[in-house]
């Protein structure tokens, strides 16, 4: 079993092209607290940023994987300007079967 967030994040106007410029550098910091991206899309109108990102075989790694990450000093060096970009988060935890 992987355990998994589906998250759908709604890009502030304007801000897609941004987005996606930044999004890459969040990669390696999540990868060093032990978070997988899985995969990302955007829909067709350009306003909402789909993506999975896996935290192993057990629940219990989401809170230890999400501690790190947002404890690192790049995300609290970054987190204003991250968050900037996001006028709402839908998240929905998932596992496979």
């Amino acid at each position: 079993m992987t355990v998994a967030h589906l998250r759908t994040y709604t890009i502030n106007k304007g801000m897609m092209d941004d987005w996606l410029a930044l999004f890459p550098k969040l990669i390696p910091v999540m990868e060093d607290a032990g978070i997988k991206v899985e995969s990302t899309w955007v829909n067709e109108e350009r306003t909402k940023f789909i993506w999975i990102r896996s935290y192993g075989d057990s629940v219990e790694n989401i809170a230890t994987a999400e501690a790190a990450f947002y404890g690192s000093e790049w995300w609290l060096a970054n987190v204003v300007h991250v968050r900037s970009h996001l006028a709402h988060r839908e998240i929905v935890q998932i596992e496979t079967v």
